[in-house]
């Protein structure tokens, strides 16, 4: 069951360039509010240019229409820090059903921060670039990674003072940040068997999500758990969604929801583009939505909590966190 309600939208502009007294008051509560209520909300005034949004969905278009063989062989299985080329079935969660044939239309490229060797068991390390001409891929992709990883920090700085802490705390958090983008492209609806999703209902991990929709490709739809209804929200140019992970509402005692959301493309006969990045915060960070949380779970912690039986972590790289856990847990 779907519903007319629709997910609030805040002017973020007011935050990161007020006019007035009381403008970033307004976006810090108007956030606060949403994250509260649904987990989820739209934003414009974002500062992201529409060139550089524009440019990144040309760039995953012109990926994705590679030849199979030569996008194989940029798979994320053979990499290290998990970059690179994904197809539907390539990883999946213990108990799931495997994939139909007709849904390996569907495609995703993951990148993340750019370190030159890779570390901490790959949470860190390079990224996997296409053979491409870099003005086609390399370039705009970059371009727009680091401008929505500056609003994932800027969205960041607001949950922390709707809690009532200062953003002095990012220093640490933020120190060096795992931030992953995926770029996605859903097949035709009419490619798909009926009943099956471009993405099943899910919450995300982590931290903070901003999310590119194609514009006009509407499809994402997320759950309201007071009316238990599914909120529809609309592919509208230039306008961001975003949510909190599961990390954020246990960092938050709830306060801030993670609320599930699914893809269904409505495209009959055209592919649909999205775009994620998830700002998760340094491995090695705890929890500054309560800085006095006695857990002391890190961020990479929870990362292999949630991934261990979906992803095939290394044993060092689990070895690693769970080390530690201990040596936290005994200071």
């Amino acid at each position: 069951m779907t519903t007319d309600e629709a997910l609030p939208m805040v002017d973020v502009s007011g935050y990161i360039n007020p006019k007035a007294a009381g403008d970033k008051e307004r976006v810090i509560a108007e956030v606060r509010d949403a994250c509260a209520q649904y987990g989820f909300f739209q934003t414009k005034g974002h500062g992201i240019p529409l060139s550089t949004q524009q440019g990144l969905l040309t760039s995953i278009d012109t990926l994705f229409n590679m030849p199979k063989e030569e996008k194989r062989k940029l798979s994320f299985l053979e990499n290290v820090s998990r970059r690179g080329y994904e197809e539907s079935g390539m990883s999946l969660r213990d108990g799931d059903a495997l994939p139909d044939s007709k849904e390996q239309d569907t495609k995703a490229y993951y990148i993340g921060r750019e370190d030159a060797e890779v570390s901490h068991s790959g949470f860190y390390g390079p990224n996997v670039w296409p053979p491409l001409p870099e003005d086609e891929f390399r370039n705009p992709v970059w371009e727009y990674y680091q401008a929505t990883h500056r609003l994932g920090q800027i969205i960041w700085e607001i949950l922390l003072q709707g809690l009532g802490h200062p953003t002095s705390l990012m220093d640490a958090f933020a120190k060096k940040p795992m931030v992953v983008m995926k770029m996605i492209r859903y097949p035709p609806l009419s490619t798909t068997l009926p009943g099956q999703f471009g993405v099943g209902a899910h919450t995300d991990f982590g931290g903070v999500t901003v999310l590119l929709q194609q514009p006009g490709k509407h499809g994402l739809e997320v759950w309201h758990e007071g009316n238990e209804t599914w909120l529809p929200v609309q592919a509208t140019e230039d306008v961001y969604v975003i949510n909190c992970g599961d990390m954020i509402m246990r960092w938050s005692g709830g306060k801030y929801k993670s609320a599930k959301h699914r893809v269904i493309n409505q495209a009959d006969n055209e592919s649909r583009l999205s775009c994620a990045t998830f700002f998760h915060g340094d491995i090695k960070a705890s929890n500054p939505l309560n800085p006095t949380d006695p857990a002391k779970e890190t961020v990479g912690q929870l990362l292999v909590k949630r991934f261990r039986n979906q992803f095939s972590f290394h044993k060092d790289a689990i070895a690693e966190v769970e080390e530690r856990a201990e040596v936290d847990v005994a200071a």
